[in-house]
């Protein structure tokens, strides 16, 4: 039976309950422009080729999966090479923009790394220098030194080998990102070292080059000396940079801001930029790969309750829109007692669909590995040119299990995550190592680490740090900090770790000991 009900001059009623409508309804999309058709009709959008690498499964949207039953996909094809996408003048703005960013901060990891360079040469001559200018300019005044020298020669020659190498392991790598702003520790030792450097030429300068110092030895001695400081300002660089953030001090409580994911971790005396370097560190193998798909089911929900309320003046336009307003939210208020009905059936239904598929998939996988034992069961007897390589057999039973894999995948949202290489690449892999059907399953069943997917698929590759204080600050107790990417955030929040008492009691061995008393006597 309809349902209706008047207020303030409007009658309301659902549109799934007048047939009418609902024949309007349709008539209506059936001459819509198929330009209005996708929801984009207002954007000016552009159409670019993918590549080969695409995913397998075309990005449909929550709307299309609701409405699709088990049966969809019979006459479809399972495998595709190639797909279209259409992006945004704004998209393409914003790539270009990113673009220009990355040239910038090329520009200036090279300028760091060139003036390091330069300082560790001038470093690294310096005392060769000091040991050579005598005997260059003034040979024949110098006083023989003999053994000794030789000995000191020595010295500094290992000396110098084993500062190499230190400066090597300690400052040339590899840098892991790109921050906002220096690293204090690491620029503080750069200075200190140039001003040491420094004030060792210009007392070598005035001592010894004006006065042509004819004390061979002790020259050599202070090149030697020079050598010894330079080794330990790398033991205390080792103590700055590596040593005093070992010890956990603070424990970071990270929460993705879409879908509410936390972890912890613990860090010690770190700046707020090092900090999120090491949670974007720890982010990429531990959370779970970021699928927005995943987020739209809510909003198709929300949506389609709303659009399921009709509003009708019946007294003409003389009345305003705050009327129809106030029918809305009072025709939301009379549905929102069934809303958690539909939501826990539209769930279920979800759960059955994702369980029945994965049966499916399952079983076609089996299947499809039992085939691969017959096969090389079958080729042990071949010629070894007539041997299939793992990329050959991946090729030829893929097709098998493509459909179940594409249906499953599509009802779990992770399509746009495996491509056709990606996982032909996958299931010759597994075929070379012998793996099982479920280790081959492993990978699709279940959402796994962004690291786990090619980097195209991450959605999150440039970060921007949100901080009411400066990111050269250290860490502290109750500080809040957000990293956040394109489409989601990462909430950091810093607590210290307390201080811990612990006692010891003493418990003495002869305390455990009991003594069993039996009666001798005994009933009868």
């Amino acid at each position: 039976m309809d349902t209706e009900s008047t207020y303030s001059g409007y009658s309301y009623y659902s549109s799934h309950s007048k047939k009418s409508h609902r024949q309007g309804e349709r008539n209506r999309e059936r001459h819509k422009s198929p330009r209005s058709k996708d929801g984009r009709g207002s954007e000016k959008a552009v159409t670019i080729q993918a590549p080969t690498g695409e995913p397998l499964l075309g990005n449909d949207t929550t709307r299309t999966e609701e409405v699709q039953d088990d049966n969809w996909g019979e006459t479809t094809t399972a495998i595709t090479g190639t797909s279209e996408h259409s992006i945004s003048q704004e998209d393409i703005a914003r790539i270009s923009k990113d673009l220009e960013d990355s040239v910038g901060l090329d520009c200036k990891r090279y300028l760091g790394l060139t003036v390091a360079a330069a300082l560790g040469l001038l470093v690294f001559l310096t005392p060769i220098a000091f040991i050579l200018l005598p005997p260059i300019l003034w040979r024949d005044e110098l006083e023989p030194c003999g053994t000794i020298c030789e000995g000191l020669f020595l010295s500094v020659a290992f000396k110098l080998l084993i500062l190499l190498i230190g400066t090597w392991a300690l400052f040339f790598r590899k840098q892991r990102a790109d921050l906002p702003r220096v690293f204090v520790f690491r620029a503080l030792l750069l200075v200190l070292i140039f001003l040491f450097v420094v004030s060792y030429w210009l007392f070598y300068g005035v001592r010894i080059l004006d006065s042509r110092d004819r004390n061979y030895q002790g020259i050599v001695q202070y090149a030697v000396s020079l050598v010894d400081a330079l080794l330990f300002i790398h033991y205390l660089a080792i103590v700055l940079l590596e040593l005093r953030q070992l010890q956990p001090v603070f424990s970071l409580q990270v929460v993705r801001s879409t879908d509410g994911e936390s972890r912890f971790y613990s860090a010690g005396h770190l700046s707020i930029q090092r900090a999120a370097l090491v949670v974007l560190e720890n982010y990429y193998k531990d959370f779970t790969i970021y699928n927005p798909n995943l987020l739209t089911a809510s909003k198709f929900r929300a949506a389609k309750h709303m659009a399921g309320l009709k509003v009708y003046n019946v007294d003409g336009p003389s009345n305003n829109a705050a009327g129809q307003s106030r029918a809305m939210i009072a025709a939301a208020a009379r549905r929102r007692d069934s809303s958690h009905n539909e939501l826990y059936y539209e769930e279920a239904e979800h759960e059955r669909r994702v369980k029945k598929r994965r049966a499916r998939l399952v079983v076609a996988v089996e299947e499809a590995f039992i085939h691969i034992q017959r096969l090389q069961a079958e080729e042990q007897q071949k010629a070894p040119g007539e041997v299939m390589d793992p990329r050959e057999a991946a090729q030829a039973i893929f097709p098998s299990m493509a459909r179940a894999l594409q249906k499953y995948l599509r009802t779990t949202r992770q399509q746009h995550y495996h491509s056709m290489e990606s996982i032909l690449q996958h299931l010759a892999f597994c075929i070379t190592h012998s793996m099982t059907p479920k280790a081959f399953l492993e990978r699709y069943l279940g959402a796994g680490p962004t690291l786990q997917y090619d980097k195209e698929r991450w959605l999150s590759t440039q970060w921007r740090l949100v901080s009411d204080e400066a990111v050269t600050n250290g860490l502290r107790d109750g500080l809040i900090f957000v990293l956040k990417c394109l489409d989601f955030g990462l909430v950091v929040s810093v607590k210290k770790i307390p201080f811990l008492v612990l006692s010891e009691e003493f418990v003495d061995p002869k305390s455990h000991k009991f003594v069993l008393r039996l009666q001798s006597e005994t009933s009868v």
